[in-house]
């Protein structure tokens, strides 16, 4: 086994290249390993696990199930960096993904086992007392029974449509002398686990449990021989592009019946609770899948129950398993101060989320919705909170006269269904409603606020690395700027404008714009800090992103590394370059940090000193991003601000708790090094060692 796994890495490596969808699985072990890791209270742990699988539900519904796309179109097409085709990547995702089935297997045994210690446990049926089975079995007629549909598959029913990550229950049966299949679909909407019995000690059982127990008791007058639970994962990655000229139609009409086809597209995943069965065999046959992508998991397929498991608990004991609960910080100056609008027009505002609140922005946007100054309001939308106090705002802001337009991305997968309400909802208040600018996603995080008054027309803009939505505010790292640089004010004025018109074709005076101006000015300053290497005057880069996969950037800085570059990079998730390989990326370290917080934001800082040259970004290093997208890099004008920037990447570049380490092999290894450091207890008022 060790063998293949070996062949399988090093198809996925090529010289200073990884695979995108090979580093992705990596990042998500590093999501796996904390499950696993004792620095994280018990209840984080069972959390990180269902994080980890929840992520793998979506790799399947958007990575392979574009591969699968493309093996359909082009199945000679190779991958740009590592040469592989998309049946090659397939071929070597399913083996990493089988060990990773193990892994999360191990870690949920595990895991029962310390929740066991502290009076939770997770049973099965069959190991219950008589009183306890017959409580279950009472559980499941009363209360799980009437909501599940069954059918049998015969003659008249020869088939039938598996639903997207629902959960089936095959039995295999025997009435007479005819041998049918049983199906029974669980329903979403039932609790996913159960408490039975009462007292001090806390047992748990699982909606897959009860009906593995008792759900054959629903065939009256048939044989049942065997049973299996069973989920498909189906394609979800549809094509998005719209004809630009078709004006006759609604494209939030055309999106919503883009989504609506997911129910529809092809299955590119089968779990199942047995390795081997009859029941299996029919299944395979029937949705047509390889049995290379059928994965077994012998406990749970939805794991999503173990984010609830503190409501179980006593409230003590929950406390004590679960982070010491956090609240972001408003500055002092301003919640004191008598106006936001004056306190931004007098100085630039640095937000850093989740250690600062969202507040000021939110009461910002409140101000601007009733003062007279304020004469328009333009926003980027792309996820919102599904009680977004910052849609109310608008709403009020568009009401009260202001000119309010939202440009609100449609295409956002998985918010395509909340973004259509919220386009709804804002349209109906008097909002001007954008979708998108042709054929590119509108992935800016931009405000513009324009103000006419005594001294002519002003700016206020918002720029920031994250979503204007409230609830991820408090779980992902993002940095935000406010201010009123004129330039940047003008910039943001005309970004809007040239949405509104779809134009990509403008040279910004301050602000870099995918996909026109945001890679090239990229490149441009790697060759800066090339040209000053190869000069002797040194070459520095500091940059942090979710992922890095451009083939262009990754060259670029494999040759800014080889004329003797510094480069530190933080890259959470996919990092398609391989660090300090001999002479081509010796000079290059990379480290990716998985912890409390979803490191979200981008950086992107060039030289030292007053030479220094920093941006935050909603844009990641990705082609889909600096090519195919409308992005946005602000430079980060106050030297102030620059510096706080600057402080926080090299504190978590000093991390040696949460951060891995790439190394020149491919694998991720723990940073060592003492006293330890963990940068986001560091951020959130601890000495970073504290846990």
């Amino acid at each position: 086994m060790s063998g293949d796994k070996g062949k399988v890495k090093k198809s996925f490596i090529k010289g200073i290249y990884v695979n995108r969808e090979y580093s992705w699985l990596l990042f998500n072990n590093r999501v796996l390993d904390q499950a696993s890791d004792e620095v994280n209270p018990l209840l984080e742990r069972a959390k990180f696990l269902a994080i980890s699988a929840s992520n793998l539900d979506e790799f399947f519904m958007v990575r392979v199930g574009s591969l699968y796309n493309e093996l359909a179109s082009s199945p000679q097409e190779r991958e740009n960096k590592t040469g592989l085709t998309a049946q090659k990547q397939l071929d070597g995702i399913s083996k990493v993904v089988r060990e990773y089935y193990s892994a999360r297997s191990a870690c949920y045994v595990a895991l029962n086992k310390a929740l066991a210690e502290k009076g939770v446990r997770i049973v099965k049926v069959a190991r219950l007392s008589p009183k306890r089975a017959k409580e279950c079995e009472a559980l499941f007629k009363n209360n799980v029974l009437p909501m599940l549909s069954m059918m049998v598959l015969d003659a008249k029913h020869p088939m039938m449509q598996f639903e997207n990550k629902r959960n089936y229950m095959l039995y295999d049966l025997v009435k007479g002398d005819r041998r049918m299949v049983g199906v029974m679909a669980l329903n979403d909407n039932l609790p996913k686990i159960y408490r039975i019995g009462s007292g001090e000690n806390i047992k748990l059982v699982t909606l897959e449990e009860l009906v593995r127990a008792f759900g054959h008791t629903a065939f009256t007058g048939y044989e049942v021989k065997d049973s299996m639970l069973m989920r498909v994962t189906r394609n979800a990655d549809f094509d998005t592009f719209i004809d630009d000229g078709d004006v006759e139609h609604d494209f939030s009409q055309i999106m919503k019946s883009k989504v609506a086809s997911r129910a529809r597209m092809n299955i590119v995943r089968l779990e199942t609770d047995k390795e081997d069965s009859r029941l299996k065999e029919f299944a395979l046959k029937l949705i047509k899948i390889s049995p290379d992508f059928c994965f077994c998991d012998k406990r749970v397929f939805d794991y999503k129950f173990l984010f609830s498991l503190d409501k179980f608990l006593p409230e003590e004991l929950a406390a004590q398993l679960k982070y010491k609960p956090f609240k972001g910080g408003v500055d002092e100056k301003l919640l004191s101060c008598p106006s936001l609008i004056d306190e931004v027009r007098s100085r630039d505002i640095f937000l850093s989320y989740p250690y600062d609140a969202m507040t000021p922005l939110e009461d910002l946007l409140e101000e601007c919705s009733r003062d007279r100054r304020v004469s328009s309001i333009a926003i980027t939308i792309y996820r919102l909170a599904h009680h977004s106090r910052i849609a109310d705002i608008l709403c009020r802001a568009s009401e009260n006269g202001k000119l309010v337009t939202v440009v609100i991305e449609l295409c956002a997968r998985f918010d395509e269904e909340n973004n259509m309400y919220f386009a709804r909802k804002l349209q109906e208040a008097g909002c001007t409603i954008i979708y998108g600018m042709e054929n590119f996603k509108v992935h800016s995080k931009i405000i513009s606020i324009v103000m006419q008054g005594e001294d002519g027309i002003s700016y206020i803009t918002h720029l920031g690395t994250g979503n204007y939505n409230e609830a991820t505010s408090k779980q992902y790292t993002d940095l935000n700027i406010i201010t009123a640089d004129r330039e940047i004010g003008e910039d943001a004025a005309a970004f809007f404008r040239n949405i509104s018109i779809c134009n990509t074709d403008f040279r910004y005076k301050r602000l870099l714009v995918a996909p026109e101006t945001l890679k090239t000015g990229i490149i441009a300053c790697i060759d800066r800090e090339t040209e000053r290497a190869k000069a002797g005057k040194g070459g520095f880069i500091l940059a942090k992103m979710n992922s890095l996969t451009d083939k262009a950037i990754i060259d670029k800085l494999c040759e800014a590394s080889k004329a003797g570059v510094r480069i530190r990079l933080i890259v959470r998730g996919i990092c398609c370059i391989l660090p300090e390989v001999a002479g081509k990326t010796e000079n290059i370290t990379v480290i990716s940090i998985v912890g409390r917080f979803l490191e979200h934001s981008r950086v992107y800082s060039f030289g030292r000193g007053r030479d220094r040259i920093t941006y935050i970004s909603s844009a990641d290093l990705m082609t889909r991003n600096v090519d195919k997208r409308v992005e946005i890099a602000a430079p980060v004008l106050d030297k102030g601000i620059e510096e706080k920037i600057i402080n926080m990447l090299e504190t978590m570049y000093k991390d040696n708790v949460r951060a891995r380490k790439l190394c020149p092999d491919g694998k991720y290894r723990p940073v060592e090094g003492e006293p330890p450091l963990d940068s986001q207890q560091y951020f959130l008022g601890g000495d970073g060692s504290e846990q």
